[in-house]
């Protein structure tokens, strides 16, 4: 199992790597598939049917999230003001959101009782949950002159993941979730945002600086600040996606990866962690 987990592992670092470094098209055409099966998966436990059939709110939502991608690759062009990079786009996205919520409603009244009000509610939620919120990581890819601070998404969510392990394992003894996560530790935790925060400060001093023309302490800082925060919110989707499967009293959301489980079991700390990252690196750097 080990070596099944650390082999899927790292072909799943390579994948994200190459996406993240090609952007563009490439990197929306992967969070488009992403995103696609995510929303699967989570539509599937939220259902919480033992023998799964897509039904129409779930068809719906997948078009949605097809339509979504789409509009925002076609319609997002950031010039890397503030302002525009975060309100121009929105009365697209908000048009294309009242129409999927109105269309999600005509199913339920038309085939009523077919679907109840939890699979409509569901079926909203997973499109926000995973493809909406996954999408920032191809925003924050494409904004102009800060294009390469995309990386500290993973640094935030993969890095803190991988240095909670290593320092809850070697000196983790305060369990701080009990119920909801048994293995995680608070020094674990601590450990994570540091070690997120020391690696994003040396990327900032090893390269960002480089690629600004800088070379003071506060840009490094600044982007140490902003994964460190973001780690903090890495958990909070890791400990989401947890308390999602304990209330439907499943291990996975799906056996897609081998050793990891579904796409959900893989990117809920990159879900969360991505709009996160955006949004500091827009306002702080």
């Amino acid at each position: 199992m080990f070596w099944k987990r650390l082999a899927s592992g790292i072909v799943l670092l390579v994948v994200a790597i190459a996406g993240i470094a090609l952007g563009g098209y490439v990197l929306a055409g992967l969070l488009l598939l992403i995103s696609l099966i995510a929303y699967t998966e989570l539509t599937k436990v939220l259902a919480g049917e033992e023998k799964y059939r897509p039904s129409a709110p779930d068809v719906i939502g997948l078009c949605a999230v097809a339509s979504y991608y789409v509009l925002t690759v076609l319609s997002y062009h950031p010039t890397g003001a503030m302002g525009e990079a975060v309100l121009s786009q929105l009365g697209y996205w908000a048009v294309l959101t009242a129409v999927f919520v109105l269309a999600e409603l005509f199913a339920y009244v038309l085939k009523f009782p077919a679907y109840d009000a939890d699979r409509i509610a569901g079926a909203v939620f997973s499109f926000f949950y995973a493809p909406v919120m996954l999408s920032f990581l191809y925003l924050l890819r494409e904004l102009p002159g800060r294009s390469f601070l995309v990386w500290l998404v993973l640094i935030s969510s993969w890095g803190c993941d991988t240095c909670a392990y290593c320092v809850g394992k070697l000196i983790g003894k305060r369990r701080i979730f009990p119920v909801l996560s048994p293995h995680k530790s608070l020094e674990g935790c601590i450990g994570g945002v540091l070690g997120a925060a020391l690696i994003a400060f040396l990327y900032g001093v090893f390269y960002v600086n480089r690629v600004l023309g800088e070379t003071g302490m506060t840009v490094p800082l600044l982007i140490a600040l902003v994964a460190a925060v973001g780690a903090v919110m890495s958990m909070v989707g890791d400990l989401a996606a947890s308390a999602i499967k304990r209330n439907k009293n499943i291990k996975d959301y799906g056996r897609l990866i081998p050793g990891h489980g579904g796409i959900m079991d893989r990117f809920d700390s990159v879900i969360v962690t991505a709009p996160a990252t955006f949004l500091l690196v827009v306002l702080l750097i």
